[in-house]
C-alpha cells in the first residue's frame, strides 16, 4: 500500500526473517513484517547479541539512509524488526540494515519500546507464534529530519501483533519523545485510519475493530 503522506517509489526488501517496505521519501521503512515463532524466540535467547549497523546497498544511494545521517543526531538507530527476535547470526546481521531502522529517541528505544519487544516475544513463547508488523508514523505539519540525507524523524512508532491462537490483534503506539514517551494500545482499525497502512489485510473487520484479549485463548 502506498503511504498517504509519502507517495513515490517504494522498495520491498526480503530478508531471512523479515520483509521491509522502504520509501524514497522518508529514507527508511514504512513497515517491517515478521512471523515470530516459539522456536525462533528460544533460538534467539541462546544467541549472543551483537551486530553492526550498515547501509542497505540494495537501495540506490539517492533512496537510502547512511550511517553519517545518525552521527551526532541525538537519535538512536531504532530497529523495527528487532535484532532480539533473530534466531541465527545471519538473520541478526540483517536486522542491522538501515532499511530496518528509523530515528528513535533513546528514552523510547531503551525504555518502553524494548519492553514492548519483549512482551511480544513472551506472547510468541506462550502461544506458539505471532505475526508482527512494525513501522513509523508521521503526524506533524513540519516533519523533522536528520543528517545530510534528511532522514525523516517519526513522531511515533507502532507495532501491530496478530495472535492466531487467541484470534485477535492489537497495536502498540509510542510517541517518539525525548522524555517519558507515552505508549498506548489501539485497534488495527485505528492504525489504518491514522496511517493508511493495514498491517493485516486478510483479517476480518471484527478482529480489526477490537483489541486482542490476552486473557482469552481458543
Amino acid at each position: 500500500m502506498i503511504h498517504q503522506q509519502f507517495p513515490g517509489r517504494t522498495t520491498l526488501l526480503c530478508n531471512d526473517m523479515y520483509v521491509v517496505l522502504d520509501a524514497d521519501a522518508t529514507r527508511g521503512p514504512l513497515w517491517s513484517a515478521e512471523h515470530l515463532t516459539r522456536d525462533d524466540v528460544r533460538a534467539a535467547e541462546r544467541l549472543k547479541r551483537h551486530g553492526r549497523f550498515h547501509e542497505d546497498l540494495r537501495l540506490p544511494i539517492e533512496a537510502r539512509s547512511e550511517l553519517e545521517d545518525y552521527r551526532r543526531s541525538g537519535f538512536d538507530r531504532g530497529h523495527m524488526t528487532p535484532s532480539g527476535d533473530a534466531p541465527t547470526e545471519a538473520a541478526q546481521a540483517e536486522t542491522f540494515a538501515l532499511s530496518n531502522v528509523v530515528p528513535q529517541t533513546n528514552a523510547l528505544n531503551s525504555g518502553a519500546w524494548s519492553h514492548i519487544e519483549q512482551t511480544v516475544r513472551t506472547l510468541a513463547l506462550q502461544d506458539g507464534d505471532v505475526y508482527v508488523v512494525t513501522g513509523p508514523a508521521y503526524h506533524s505539519s513540519v516533519i523533522a529530519t536528520i543528517g545530510p540525507d534528511h532522514v525523516k524523524v517519526p513522531t511515533s512508532t507502532w507495532k501491530a501483533v496478530y495472535d492466531p491462537k487467541r484470534g485477535g490483534a492489537m497495536v502498540y503506539v509510542c510517541r517518539n519523545e525525548m522524555r517519558s514517551p507515552h505508549c498506548s494500545e489501539v485497534t488495527v482499525d485505528t492504525l489504518v485510519r491514522v496511517t493508511g497502512i493495514d498491517p493485516f489485510p486478510a483479517l476480518s473487520s471484527d478482529v480489526k475493530a477490537r483489541l486482542l484479549d490476552r486473557q482469552r485463548v481458543k
